[in-house]
């Protein structure tokens, strides 16, 4: 594996280069007045499903007045399932709504911000101790709904990083994680900042590099991704031997 050095100056670069492309992203999108329990919601929805259906999840609760944990807390299980039946696996996500609301609404009133102003380290220890709710979706909460600066690593994130050669593909979500705010210079480690480069991760692993036959030639990080110059080189002696 790389050097320190250059893990710091790939890190760096390959934000440049993405800003560049896509410029400024904001997210989480919400859509109802309750953002932090949205947010939180959509953090527990999306593991194992795209966005598209959890959107569509939240659309339901919403329209059901359900963006709410005291609801969720006290709605029949069957009911809450139903409604966020398009981000698959529904019943065990129901289940695990319910006890995050329970939680929230046994130890702070049902006042989710309650929760959210503790401290970052304490506050992930304790998401992290919630059946269903893992590194990932305590980063997301903690970021996202608590404006904290923890940097999400997510399978675009682990692809990106794997194939531009600084980590591999198997590595650990910690290890990932520290490897990436390590290596980001210390003013960039801010909620904002950690929002925004997870933000274009995302969307260079949507538009360019998909799991499957990724847009090499076009993506912003060819000439410094390795999988990217191999993949490009493979084509061209292919070419080359047609010929």
């Amino acid at each position: 594996m790389a050097t320190a050095a250059p893990n710091a100056k790939i890190v760096s670069e390959v934000y440049s280069r993405i800003v560049s492309f896509f410029g400024h992203q904001q997210w989480w999108p919400t859509i109802t007045p309750n953002r932090e329990t949205e947010v939180i919601i959509g953090a527990i929805l999306t593991q194992n499903t795209s966005w598209k259906n959890v959107e569509k999840a939240i659309r339901n609760l919403a329209a059901a007045g359900m963006v709410d944990f005291r609801k969720i807390a006290a709605a029949k299980k069957e009911k809450v399932a139903q409604l966020i039946k398009s981000s698959g696996y529904f019943n065990q996500k129901a289940g695990r709504l319910q006890l995050f609301a329970r939680h929230v609404c046994g130890n702070y009133g049902g006042d989710v911000k309650r929760l959210l102003q503790k401290d970052a380290s304490e506050l992930r220890h304790e998401l992290l101790q919630l059946k269903g709710v893992g590194p990932e979706t305590a980063d997301s909460i903690l970021l996202y709904a608590a404006n904290k600066a923890a940097f999400v690593v997510d399978a675009y994130t682990k692809r990106i990083f794997s194939r531009v050669g600084i980590c591999s593909g198997d590595v650990s979500y910690d290890k990932l994680q520290h490897l990436i705010v390590a290596n980001l210079p210390l003013e960039m480690r801010t909620a904002k900042d950690f929002s925004q480069y997870h933000a274009l991760l995302v969307e260079l692993g949507k538009k360019f590099c998909t799991k499957r036959e990724p847009l090499c030639e076009k993506c912003p990080l060819i000439g410094l991704c390795g999988y990217g110059r191999a993949a490009l080189g493979d084509v061209k002696n292919s070419e080359n031997n047609k010929v």
